[in-house]
């Protein structure tokens, strides 16, 4: 068995993956960035290592100072768990390539279906069918163009390297490829270190079902049974649930036994996910996610079984004890997730900030996977998830009921989050029957009249100092680094400082509907500047485009009229209320 993991991740997913790791005895290192210093992962772990830099190229993206962290630590295992490096193959190869036990595929997996271009192939080679599109790297918007006339629109851009709709854009005509495929290279390239990109037809109405698989080395492998994804906004998961309603058991089985002919092709070991998308009766192969998905506990729930101990298992040579006839499923689970975005009127808008209050749901059926706890703070520089709250009932319609008492009780302030809008599709007639599909969020469901406020948050970490002070501890003196809030007496003082300037142009609120004096809802950074001094524009154009927490968000003009302004440029670090473009 491994002895000591490291959790080369942040957040709920570190959590989860610690608290399996301390359950079997195994020891768990966490590293961390200068932003998550206090996180509850870094609290939880057994030893936690410092990374160094903010964003996450500088910290989670940092191969060279996780390896010295893991040589520091002697850790014999590293967990990648989802997004950053879970699915990079040269990521893999630096852990093995040191003895390290990589807890996943083997590198030669991920670089198979790792690439969605890749992985489309290797599907097709082993007989399953995917959804229409070039099995190419886009290099300009002009290859969109022609497959646009050559089978009709929409189409979808996707990361090549990517997953979880992140780096996603749907092209409606031939006048928005290239603005798109440049918005989706650089979110892929942000969020995953690779901007390759390629295209493939869009279907107008798909549910989105995943099939859940577990290999080990003996040449095992299983699907443990579906999962439903469809509850989407953004191309990215709102709720998920187990198992699929109005699914048949004869495609159930199909698209089961076609999962493992996937993982197969690919020599798949570890704990995976088949994604699908199913319609009219056909399924079509989407892409293989080779790590721990976000939405695992709803199969934990129906199947009994503790995935993240199945892949440490797994990685540490273990055979499957289990057969595709013993797996049994049991009752209804479903999953929302908790991200801190303000859904009002269905914008869904990125709401950093610190978490002021935190009360957590309990009671018979309920799960909270949390990441973070009142008090801590929700950066800009990541992903918004805050925690995944999930239930379990003996059928759909009790765990849907028991979801909405969960919800109640649950009180999360100081950040937006998106449970008002998880209740509207919780209490909605579409998602009760089972209809809904990964449009019908942004396309038919109604949020227009939803309104959510944040109550003011406590101090956030750009509002943190660094100081470093000399202590004594047990009578040895020792130079420590401390991390305070700026204006308090210990802050003040440990050096003196004077307190940093007022940020510029900024303003309390939102924007003021026709002043002219565009502001960004968000803390973020500018990513492109879409107008000059001496432009005129409508109302509603886009100025800039501004990144937060992973996501491109246009930021438009409120009136019409000519660009007297533009007080930002490309890299730019804003805060919410910061003006970016004057109108006059």
């Amino acid at each position: 068995m491994l002895k000591k993991v490291l959790i080369a991740n942040r957040g709920e997913i570190a959590v989860r993956v610690i608290r399996t790791c301390r359950e079997m005895g195994i020891a768990t290192v966490a590293v961390y960035s200068e932003l998550d210093r206090d996180a509850l992962h870094v609290r939880l772990a057994d030893e936690a290592y410092a990374l160094g830099g903010q964003t996450a190229a500088e910290s989670y993206l940092n191969t060279d100072a996780i390896l010295d962290v893991i040589e520091r630590s002697g850790a014999d295992a590293v967990h990648p768990g989802y997004g950053f490096f879970s699915e990079n193959t040269d990521f893999a190869r630096a852990i093995t390539s040191r003895g390290v036990t990589f807890i996943g595929p083997p590198p030669e997996a991920i670089e198979v279906m790792g690439d969605k271009i890749s992985s489309r192939l290797a599907a097709e080679a082993a007989g399953v069918s995917g959804v229409p599109g070039r099995s190419q790297t886009l290099e300009s918007a002009d290859e969109i163009v022609a497959f646009g006339e050559e089978v009709g629109w929409p189409l979808a851009i996707k990361a090549a390297y990517g997953g979880g709709g992140r780096g996603m854009k749907v092209v409606n005509g031939p006048d928005e490829a290239a603005e798109l495929l440049e918005s989706a290279q650089r979110e892929a390239l942000s969020y995953f270190g690779r901007s390759e990109c390629y295209v493939e037809r869009y279907l107008t109405w798909p549910r989105h079902i995943e099939m859940q698989i577990l290999a080990d080395t003996h040449g095992n492998t299983l699907w443990l049974g579906e999962r439903d994804c469809s509850a989407q906004r953004r191309h990215q998961k709102l709720i998920e649930e187990s198992p699929a309603a109005n699914f048949p058991d004869d495609i159930r089985r199909a698209m089961g036994e076609a999962a493992v002919k996937v993982s197969r092709a690919c020599g798949y070991v570890n704990a995976g996910t088949v994604e699908f998308l199913y319609q009219d009766g056909e399924f079509y192969f989407l892409e293989m996610n080779t790590r721990l998905q976000v939405e695992h506990p709803v199969t934990e729930y129906v199947t009994g079984l503790d995935l993240v101990e199945w892949q440490l298992r797994i990685a540490a040579g273990e055979e499957l004890t289990l057969t595709q006839d013993t797996i049994a499923h049991n009752g209804h689970a479903i999953e929302v997730r908790i991200n801190a975005e303000d859904p009002s009127g269905g914008r869904f808008t990125p709401s950093p900030g610190a978490i002021t209050r935190f009360d957590q749901p309990s009671g018979p059926g309920v799960r909270l996977d949390a990441g973070y706890a009142a008090g801590d703070t929700v950066s800009q520089y990541y992903d918004n998830l805050i925690a995944k709250l999930v239930v379990w009932g003996d059928t759909r319609e009790k765990a849907r009921r028991r979801m909405l008492r969960a919800i109640e009780e649950t009180v999360i302030e100081g950040v937006a989050t998106t449970l008002p809008a998880d209740v509207a599709i919780l209490t909605s007639e579409d998602f009760v029957n089972g209809t809904h599909s990964t449009k019908w969020v942004e396309e038919r469901l109604d949020l227009s009249a939803l309104s959510v406020s944040a109550t003011a948050g406590a101090v956030t970490d750009d509002e943190r100092v660094r100081r470093d002070v000399t202590a004594e501890v047990n009578g040895r003196r020792v130079n420590v680094t401390l991390y305070l809030p700026e204006g308090s007496a210990v802050a003040a003082a440990a050096s003196g400082a004077p307190k940093k300037a007022a940020k510029r142009g900024s303003q309390s609120g939102a924007a003021a509907t026709g002043s002219g004096s565009v502001t960004v809802p968000m803390q973020g950074t500018i990513v492109k500047v879409m107008v000059s001094v001496g432009d005129t524009v409508e109302a509603g154009t886009a100025v800039v485009i501004l990144e937060a927490m992973k996501m491109e968000n246009s930021v438009n003009a409120d009136k019409t009229g000519t660009v007297t302004d533009v007080k930002v440029a490309p890299g730019d670090s804003v805060s919410a209320g910061d003006i970016v473009v004057v109108i006059e």
